[in-house]
């Protein structure tokens, strides 16, 4: 230590001397010798006991111990064992009082811990299904014959984010019932595939829906009033005969198709399972009548699917229990679980644990003769003790995540479901679904890919391999309001289908279908009545441009065709249905809409004149057969030339106003797929201004704004703490200081300073050395009672010694750390006040 001193009294000699002040160099010599005769001595302690055994310190108190209510509950269910082995000795033990995570038997009933989380997802079934088999990583049963020895609790499952078949479902079972459902644990046995969570031979999900919901598309229901149909005039022997050849010739292939899908599924039949009836499993049974179920289901939380009640693949039930109580099955599982009946209230079926608990036990017709006056002892019921598990959490970024790791892969039969949490895959891919053509799955059919967060609003994307046929799928908000987007190849002029939200378009388009050589588009809601634009396009015409120009160069126009639905409000022989602009052969043609009472509509056809040669006068030239009409009723009368002539300048208009339409078209499509190649190739994803992990500019600006709130607060403390103002108020706080006042002012301030140093240096000694003693004298009262002292003892002294050693230890470095920085706050403050404009004039010379 005085070797420490004396380096340190050097650079402190030649800091005094640059500043001129001999005497803080004198007085930070004293305050250096005062501290340095201030010294501790460390003790050697021996430990002579072992260390104890480290808990599980990070569960509570209720998982590493029953209360009293538990344990006689306990004690009950070892009672019931006892019976049930001994007067079912053929059957397996029950699972009853498993150990937990601590090692602690625990009541399987106390373990589930009903739960309503805070998620729009997690208050239906199927939500709840989806999360626990998607969030948790299954561990197979070892043996597979036998239920688990210890069942976790459900926080300590999701932790961990694995578990067996019983930690899915307890977890499973405990959302449930908290979401309001009639839920129960079902300990039973299942097949091979449902045990392994083996889908290889089932249908995806994804898959079923899409079935189902285009066999709805198609079941149309019929009016029930329609026209009734022509007569059929042709011979019903020859059609009744045809029907006999074509029913022949479907059965024949159907048979074969029967024959073929038979060999095939001989072909995919899994080998048989040495073990079939012995796998046990874990399901969740949810009964009807709460949250409107119309039926009893299984549901397996492995895959997150649900079953009928009757369904092969579960083969029998050993028992069920909720949060209430416990049953037993005393129904005959010999062909599975088809037979079985769920009234629980029936104990000649349902065996139960506690009485009075759970549902309510049938009325036995001997004992509603008794008379109701009658007053009977009504048995003690036992209540179930609450749940000893902690409160079941989930937060928002575990519930966006889902799949451990954010990935998660399903094989199906002749499918792959790939599943990415969300921001997780650079174009905000979330589900990925392959369509194999075999069973080995080496040939893909189809890849249907589902997209979340896109800035372009791109839901879904469907790329047929076969065909080479790409759908593009949009949410609404998108530019030119597009909704999906069928093409071969992105380029301009080949085939594609564009569907529009025509509610968000001004022009009302709904649809706008493109092959080379052809357009057709669809309308809705216009208030022209259009409905209905076929452009017919010829070859490309040759333009002499620039070579820098961007400009494409654009078709030709031959036909254009242009349907409008009935305008009520307009005589149907003036009301247009139908404009063909035949601009290649100089002709238009109009059909107009007819009469309820007739067939042929009234047409009339247009030759579009010459012009005159001189460009400046570009008025028509109008001869009496430039226009051709047919007129339904012969007996109206017909149009007059001026008539005609001014439809004729009217339709020339529709008619550049139709091509323009047409080439506005065509610059939008172009537009579009320009679009879609960029935001291909950036892929932006938006981000809510309230996620402030992902969103980089709010993050950097709420930092910002705290460091700017905390220098303020920083600044305003400096302003309201003046070190000198004790010392002034003693001086009665005179406005002007002298040098005489000054120079008392900074050794009053030095003074103060040192002394407190070295009273606080004196403190942490005398704490030292009081915690030392009382070390010293607890170690020779146990040197004396070793050899008497009980467990307890041990662990206290062992206790107490730990926690000495460890206060001596901070005090030892508390008081080398005050010696070392002493002298630098005492140079400190002595450069403070000497920069201090109060006394800087005065202390110059210093």
């Amino acid at each position: 230590m005085m070797e420490e001193l004396q380096e340190r009294e050097a650079p402190l000699g030649e800091v005094a001397e640059n500043v001129g002040i001999e005497q803080a160099d004198q007085t930070l010599q004293e305050l250096e010798e005062s501290l340095s005769k201030i010294q501790v001595t460390t003790s050697e302690i021996t430990l002579c006991v072992d260390k104890p055994e480290i808990h599980l310190s990070e569960f509570p108190s209720s998982y590493t111990e029953n209360t009293p209510k538990e344990k006689l509950l306990l004690s009950f269910a070892e009672n019931f064992r006892f019976q049930y082995c001994h007067l079912y000795q053929d059957r397996k033990p029950l699972f009853l009082n498993p150990l937990n995570e601590c090692g602690i038997e625990k009541f399987v009933s106390t373990t589930l811990r009903p739960t309503l989380l805070p998620y729009t997802e997690m208050y239906s079934w199927d939500g709840c299904a989806s999360f626990v088999s998607d969030y948790l990583r299954m561990v197979p049963l070892d043996p597979p014959i036998d239920p688990p020895l210890v069942l976790y609790s459900p926080s300590t499952v999701l932790k961990k984010q694995k578990g067996t078949c019983f930690d899915f479902a307890n977890l499973l079972c405990s959302l449930l019932l908290g979401a309001g459902y009639d839920a129960y644990c079902v300990s039973g046995y299942a097949v091979k595939e449902i045990c392994l969570r083996d889908q290889t031979c089932q249908e995806c999900p994804l898959l079923e829906k899409h079935e189902q919901g285009a066999a709805s598309e198609k079941n149309v229901p019929q009016r029930k009033y329609a026209v009734k149909p022509t007569r059929d005039l042709r011979s019903g022997f020859e059609l009744q005969q045809l029907e006999r050849k074509e029913a022949e010739v479907l059965a024949a292939h159907e048979k074969k198709r029967l024959e073929a899908e038979k060999l095939e599924a001989e072909r995919q039949q899994p080998p048989p399972d040495s073990l079939l009836g012995l796998r046990v499993h874990c399901w969740v049974l949810v009964l009807a009548g709460r949250r409107e179920v119309p039926e009893n289901f299984y549901i397996d939380p492995l895959s997150g699917r649900s079953f009928g009640t009757k369904d092969e693949n579960f083969l029998g039930i050993e028992s069920i229990w909720n949060h209430q109580n416990y049953w037993v099955n005393m129904q005959n599982c010999r062909y599975g679980c088809k037979e079985l009946t769920f009234d629980l209230g029936d104990p000649v079926k349902w065996e139960f644990l506690l009485f009075g608990t759970g549902k309510p036990l049938l009325l036995i017709p001997d004992m509603e003769e008794i008379d109701d006056e009658e007053e009977k002892e009504e048995p003690k019921v036992f209540d179930m003790p609450p749940s000893w598990v902690e409160k079941i959490e989930i937060s928002p970024k575990d519930m966006e995540t889902r799949c451990p790791g954010g990935r998660k892969v399903v094989q199906y039969r002749k499918a792959k479901l790939e599943k990415f949490a969300p921001y997780l895959i650079r174009g905000g891919l979330v589900t990925r679904l392959t369509t194999f053509r075999d069973i080995e799955c080496t040939t893909v059919l189809e890849v249907k890919e589902y997209f979340q967060h896109r800035q372009d609003h791109l839901e879904k994307r469907e790329f047929k391999k076969a065909s080479g046929v790409t759908v593009e799928h949009f949410s609404p908000g998108r530019s030119h309001a597009l909704k999906s987007h069928r093409y071969l190849i992105p380029v301009p002029e080949t085939e594609r289908q564009m569907d529009f939200y025509s509610e968000a378009r001004a022009d009302g388009l709904a649809r706008r279908v493109e092959t080379p050589s052809e357009m057709t588009e669809t309308f809705e809601n216009r208030p022209d009545f259009l409905y209905y634009r076929h452009v017919v396009f010829g070859k490309r015409l040759k333009k002499l441009a620039p070579a820098n120009s961007n400009e494409p160069v654009t078709r030709s126009i031959l036909k254009i065709t242009e349907c409008f639905h009935r305008n009520r409000e307009k005589i149907a022989n003036e009301d247009v249905a139908k404009k063909v602009f035949l601009i290649s052969e100089l002709r238009i043609q109009l059909t107009y809409h007819r009469e309820d009472d007739l067939i042929v509509p009234s047409w009339r056809e247009f030759v579009k004149p010459p012009t005159s040669e001189d460009k400046r006068d570009q008025s028509l030239i109008y001869t009496p057969d430039i226009a051709t009409t047919f007129q339904v009723n012969p007996t109206e009368k017909h149009s007059k030339n001026l008539f005609l002539y001014e439809t004729l300048i009217s339709l020339l208009k529709e008619e550049a106003q139709a091509k323009q339409q047409v080439k506005e078209s065509e610059i939008e499509v172009r537009e579009i797929l320009s679009q879609r190649s960029q935001e291909e190739i950036v892929s932006e994803l938006t981000i809510s201004v309230y996620d402030t992990a992902r969103n980089e500019k709010a993050r950097t600006h709420r930092e910002e704004m705290e460091r700017e709130e905390y220098e303020e607060r920083l600044r305003q403390a400096e302003k309201e703490l003046d070190f000198l103002a004790p010392f002034l108020t003693r001086m009665g706080e005179p406005e002007n200081l002298s040098r005489q006042m000054a120079l008392q002012l900074r050794e009053e301030c030095l003074t103060d300073l040192k002394q407190r140093l070295i009273d606080k240096a004196n403190l942490i000694q005398a704490r030292f050395e009081k915690e030392t003693q009382e070390l010293q004298k607890k170690q020779q009262w146990y040197q004396q009672n070793q050899m008497s002292m009980t467990k307890e003892d041990e662990d206290a002294y062992l206790s107490y010694c730990s926690d000495t050693m460890f206060r001596i230890h901070i005090l030892e470095l508390r008081l080398n750390r005050h010696k070392e920085q002493a002298p630098q706050k005492y140079l400190a403050l002595e450069e403070k006040l000497r920069r201090d404009p109060r006394l800087i004039e005065h202390l110059q010379i210093w």
